[in-house]
């Protein structure tokens, strides 16, 4: 059974979630924000965050309507601490998003429109594998992390948590991205990129 979905933010991300929701005929309850925003959607406002707390997790499931535009901790200590409190993450994915069926998706996935995800391709909770991505064969995009629009990741990439890897950015096959690192947009990456770094140009380099 489809519980009711609480989405978590009023952005432009949001609104992309919210219309693929819609599109999957899924019911919506409302959302959270710092203050009303009328025009999403028509959906109902519950209040601010501390509202979900008076929904039964089991009543209940969420969707991260936040994207990021860089490195950030805030939708992994969103996840977190819901998670904590007993609460289930919704996977969104969009219905133009082609998936081989031997791809593995965690918890709270965001797959957006016109996604390509090959052969084995893994992809941990939390992640938003973002517009026109292609993702091939043997891929890990570990927890938390944003893939951002038109990004190309070739076989056999790893790419750490809580990473950002830029618009239209591609990434050659067999590389590794370690954790907290950005990959800064249109990017090529052809070397391994340690942990908690800043990556950018053709080819990346470490900044």
């Amino acid at each position: 059974m489809n519980k009711p979905i609480i989405i978590v933010g009023d952005g432009g991300h949001a609104s992309v979630l919210i219309e693929t929701l819609i599109t999957l005929n899924k019911k919506i309850l409302g959302y959270t924000a710092p203050k009303e925003r009328k025009e999403l959607f028509h959906l109902v406002y519950l209040g601010t965050d501390d509202v979900i707390e008076s929904y039964c997790p089991n009543e209940v499931e969420l969707v991260i309507g936040l994207g990021t535009v860089g490195v950030s901790t805030f939708r992994k200590e969103l996840f977190e601490s819901y998670k904590k409190k007993g609460y289930t993450f919704t996977s969104v994915i969009h219905p133009s998003a082609n998936l081989s069926p031997s791809v593995k998706l965690g918890e709270g996935v965001q797959i957006m429109a016109g996604v390509i995800m090959q052969t084995n391709v893994n992809v941990f909770d939390n992640v938003i594998i973002n517009t026109g991505v292609i993702i091939d064969h043997d891929c890990k995009v570990k927890s938390h992390t944003h893939i951002a629009p038109g990004t190309t990741l070739s076989g056999s990439v790893t790419v750490g948590q809580g990473c950002h890897i830029g618009t239209g950015s591609a990434v050659i096959q067999g590389i590794s991205i370690g954790d907290g690192t950005l990959i800064g947009a249109g990017s090529v990456v052809v070397t391994t990129i340690g942990s908690n770094k800043k990556a950018y140009g053709v080819p990346a380099k470490e900044v």
